[in-house]
């Protein structure tokens, strides 16, 4: 089974701006370094249309003009994760594990490996049939990508994470190279199975299947919980959930 997380804090969010989600990651990184934060902390939620660019990541795999996205609203941001270019979008389930892997015991490589597995093994409940590629880290159907994953890790502890293709809008994917690779088409469970799937089956089954692979129980907490935990606010209830 390899290395175990410990019991961790899962926060449920129906939608976040990308960078208040981002400021957040990091608050809780720096709460869990100053050992301010004991928990390990688990948010599930989605995103605004959003482009992100990762530490390898360059405006050259951008296909459209920067004031193409602006007349649409949709952001550029460069980030620290691994990875190049991807999109992030309604419809789209991202998972940010902020995770002390060295309490954990975990190495980077199983622990992105192991994301991958949650991944794997919650489209294969909808009889997708997935796995990786040496081309790149995430999960794949065939030759198309249907999630993607990227991960920093700051003093021993993780953030950002993976994104999985739902019921995702996958135009914007073909106004970039995805990941920094040409010829790359993403692909998501609702193409694959022609039909919307519901969101919330899908939250269930990753929480069910994190629970399974890291072998860990999960405390619900609100999105108030989490900025308290992460010192964006002040107050004692902070305290009482840590």
């Amino acid at each position: 089974m390899g290395a175990t997380m410990r019991r961790l804090l899962c926060a449920e969010v129906s939608s976040m701006d990308y960078q208040e989600a981002l400021d957040l990651q990091r608050a809780l990184v720096d709460a869990k370094i100053t050992a301010r934060l004991s928990r390990d902390i688990l948010m599930l939620l989605e995103h605004p249309p959003v482009f992100t660019l990762g530490r390898r990541g360059g405006h050259d795999h951008l296909l459209v003009a920067k004031v193409f996205l602006k007349s649409r609203g949709i952001q550029v941001i460069h980030v620290e994760r691994g990875g190049d270019i991807t999109y992030h979008g309604p419809g789209q389930l991202v998972c940010y594990p902020i995770v002390d892997l060295r309490k954990g015991g975990w190495k980077v490589v199983d622990f992105v490996g192991a994301l991958e597995d949650v991944m794997i093994r919650t489209v294969a409940d909808w009889g997708i049939r997935a796995g990786r590629n040496p081309m790149n880290r995430g999960v794949w159907v065939g030759m198309s990508k249907i999630g993607s994953l990227g991960i920093a890790v700051r003093r021993g502890v993780s953030f950002h994470g993976f994104a999985l293709n739902v019921n995702t809008w996958l135009e914007p994917f073909g106004w970039i190279h995805p990941c920094g690779l040409e010829g790359v088409h993403m692909t998501s469970m609702k193409r694959l199975l022609g039909k919307e799937i519901a969101m919330e089956d899908v939250r269930c089954a990753i929480g069910l299947h994190i629970q399974e692979r890291f072998g860990v129980d999960m405390d619900q907490v609100s999105l108030e919980d989490i900025h308290l935990l992460g010192g964006t606010e002040s107050r004692a209830l902070a305290r009482e959930i840590i």
